[in-house]
């Protein structure tokens, strides 16, 4: 019976992938979002010559208060990865659409103690995307008519007539659309 758990974890050793040794994920840009790991030979790595313009569509909110909403994550995540590849800051045209639970995610952070007790992990997160320049916009028609006083949102999102107009406006303008 020995034999046979001996020869049987020696099997699964024998047979079990291949662990790669992946460098740390790096995020100089936006620390709180998810860090990005450099593949080497990869297909379509980020290319600094490239202009890249994308429209995040932030409908999700967070999993718990002290988290930072899903769309601000990936937003994040991607200009980590064109800080860790040298895509200059030029070349990167960002914007994000906030409406539905996302909407809380951009509370001012007085509102957001009131609602959640914590207080809101996605401004500073506004504030180092904003520096990079990032743009910023809540639904006017959600606002609306979920009674929200735009006076409680983050300073640095703006207020636009309806969301789905600034999707339109800026896909036109040849932004992809990824939402969260």
């Amino acid at each position: 019976m020995r034999t046979l758990i001996l020869c049987l974890s020696l099997l699964t050793w024998l047979v079990r992938p291949a662990l790669a040794a992946w460098p740390a994920p790096q995020a100089p840009a936006i620390p709180a979002a998810d860090g990005f790991v450099v593949i080497p030979g990869a297909a379509l790595p980020p290319d600094p010559s490239r202009t890249y313009r994308v429209m995040w569509d932030a409908t999700k909110g967070a999993d718990q208060p002290s988290q930072i909403l899903p769309a601000l994550n990936m937003a994040g995540s991607e200009l980590n990865a064109f800080e860790v590849t040298g895509v200059p800051a030029k070349n990167v045209k960002f914007v994000v659409v906030f409406h539905g639970a996302a909407l809380d995610g951009i509370l001012g952070n007085e509102h957001y103690q009131a609602k959640f007790g914590v207080s809101n992990p996605n401004l500073a997160v506004l504030n180092q995307m904003k520096a990079r320049g990032v743009e910023f916009y809540a639904c006017g028609q959600n606002l609306a008519f979920a009674n929200i006083d735009p006076a409680s949102l983050s300073p640095l999102v703006k207020v636009a007539s309806d969301a789905l107009i600034v999707l339109m406006t800026y896909q036109n303008q040849g932004y992809a659309l990824l939402s969260f």
